[in-house]
Order: structure tokens, then C-alpha cells, then sequence
């Protein structure tokens, strides 16, 4: 059987590719599992193979060639590559758990909006169109109205049950109210520190928030809030009335993102393909 053999310098690198690479070739032999059984290899050829596999996974040298060497397993380090991208594609989530997810996200929203009309109105209330209509208070010269109110109640309810049920099933593919900002560098959006946001508002630089998009919740590859899989905002009418009507909200002259509205800006920034973004609410569900 083949030994393998790599110097002090190499071992570094290729000890720190074992580990991924364990996982791609325990799925390749799984796949090999899955297939026919009808042709087999001799029984000792089969022993001699297993033991080449067991020796040179303990030493990445054997599946890792450097230039001008030779894998002891060339069929192992000609298919790491493909085994790379089938584990990446698994990352992705399936059109099943994607249903589940805006499932949750539909539940949340009617949970959070009867509770709402029951605290405010009484068991069996909603609100009238004059309740929707009066103005209770003022922020920065506007009006505020209590469908304002009211949906900014909804939204904080609707946004913590989010976080609590999702993070149950899928805590690593989702992120509450994520800020992007546009990064000429890359000429790309990417999703802002937390921390960094938290202190410029503390220190009142709102003019780098300037453009910022701020989706509800974004579903991601695990871990990575860049690589956006889906998007969604909700929307709590507070009128029956107003249900039909549903849609997404212009940006007003002045506005860095003038004449388009969220949703264009939605996709244009985070979405790629055909996916479009979603407006989540408790009278329509999940609606584009």
C-alpha cells in the first residue's frame, strides 16, 4: 500500500483542509452507498481500498497534491471540487422549509395584530376609521396617527415572535432588521456591524445612514446576512378597507432613492434572479 509522506511547512496547511474534507468524502462515499449493487469490487481489492482511504485521511498529503506531485487518490482530489459546490448548494434553503418559514412569518403577524386590537380596543375590537385616522402626537413637525402607532406596536410584537420561533428551527439562516448600505469598493450591499450602527446613532452621524435599506427580516445562507435568499417587510393596515391595497412604500423627493419604492430597491440591492421581495400581512399573508 502507498505511504504518504509531506515536510514540516506543508503539514500546517494541509492539517487545517482535513477536517472539511473528512465531510466531503464521507458524503461522496455516502452517494456511492445510494447507487447500484450489483457490480462489486473483489473483496480484496475492496479491503486494500479502505485501507489506502483510512491511512491517507489521516494525512491530507494523500488527497491534496502540491504541483508536480501526484494524489495517492486521484479519483479523491479530482472530485473534492464537485463535492464542494453540492455541500454549498445544500446551504440553500429548500422551497419546503422556505414555506414553513413564511408560515411563521404570516402566524406571527396575526398573533401580534389581534393582540394589539385587543389591548387597544377590547376583546373582539378594531379600530375605527377615525380611531385610524386621529393624530396622537408629533415626531420632528409630522403627525403621527394611530394606524402609525398601531402598526409600529404590530410590527415590534410580530418582529419578536420572528426571532423567538425561528431561532428555534433555524437560528443561523435569518437576521431581524438587518441595515445594507451600499459599498462603492465592491459596488456591492452589505450588511452593517450592529455595534457600528448602534454608535453612529449615538454619536447622531445619521448622515451615514443616509440610503441604508432596513428589510423585517432576511433569510441568508448560515451565518452570512450578504447572501440573501428571501425578503420580507411587514404591512398592518389598519383598516379592512385598505387590505387590497397593499403596497410598497415610496421614496419621497429628496430621498437618495427617489422615485423607486422599498420593494424595487429590495431587489435591485439584495435579491438576485427572479425572486422579488414580500410584504407579509395578517389579512393577506405572504404577497408580492
Amino acid at each position: 500500500m502507498s505511504t504518504c509522506h509531506i515536510g514540516p511547512r506543508q503539514a500546517g496547511a494541509r492539517q487545517r483542509r482535513c477536517s472539511e474534507v473528512l465531510t466531503l468524502v464521507a458524503l461522496m462515499l455516502l452517494a456511492g452507498c445510494a447507487g447500484t449493487t450489483s457490480q462489486r469490487a473483489p473483496t480484496r481489492y475492496a479491503q486494500s481500498m479502505n485501507s489506502a482511504v483510512d491511512g491517507c485521511l489521516r494525512n491530507p498529503g494523500c488527497y491534496t497534491a502540491t504541483p508536480g506531485d501526484e494524489a495517492v487518490i486521484p479519483w479523491l482530489s479530482r472530485t473534492v471540487d464537485a463535492a464542494r459546490t453540492a455541500v454549498a448548494a445544500a446551504k440553500v434553503l429548500d422551497a419546503a422549509e422556505v414555506a414553513r418559514i413564511e408560515s411563521i412569518l404570516v402566524g406571527c403577524a396575526k398573533d401580534a395584530n389581534f393582540k394589539v386590537n385587543e389591548d387597544e380596543f377590547g376583546q373582539g375590537n378594531r379600530p375605527t376609521r377615525e380611531q385610524c385616522n386621529e393624530v396622537v402626537r408629533q415626531e420632528n413637525g409630522k403627525d403621527v396617527t394611530r394606524a402609525m402607532e398601531l402598526g409600529d406596536k404590530k410590527h415590534d410584537l410580530a418582529l419578536a415572535c420572528v426571532q423567538r420561533e425561528l431561532g428555534k428551527i433555524f437560528p443561523e439562516n435569518f437576521t431581524v432588521q438587518p441595515r445594507y448600505k451600499y459599498d462603492p469598493q465592491t459596488s456591492r450591499w452589505r450588511m452593517l456591524d450592529p455595534k457600528k450602527v448602534a454608535e453612529w446613532i449615538r454619536d447622531g452621524l445619521f448622515d451615514l445612514l443616509l440610503g441604508t435599506l432596513v428589510p423585517d427580516v432576511v433569510i441568508h445562507e448560515p451565518g452570512n446576512p450578504d447572501k440573501v435568499q428571501r425578503v420580507y417587510d411587514y404591512k398592518f393596515p389598519c383598516l379592512p378597507d385598505k387590505m387590497d391595497s397593499l403596497k410598497w412604500r415610496s421614496y419621497p423627493k429628496g430621498h437618495p432613492h427617489h422615485p423607486h419604492n422599498q420593494g424595487e430597491k429590495y431587489k435591485d440591492a439584495l435579491l438576485t434572479g427572479d425572486q422579488k421581495p414580500s410584504m407579509v400581512s395578517p389579512q393577506m399573508g405572504v404577497t408580492q
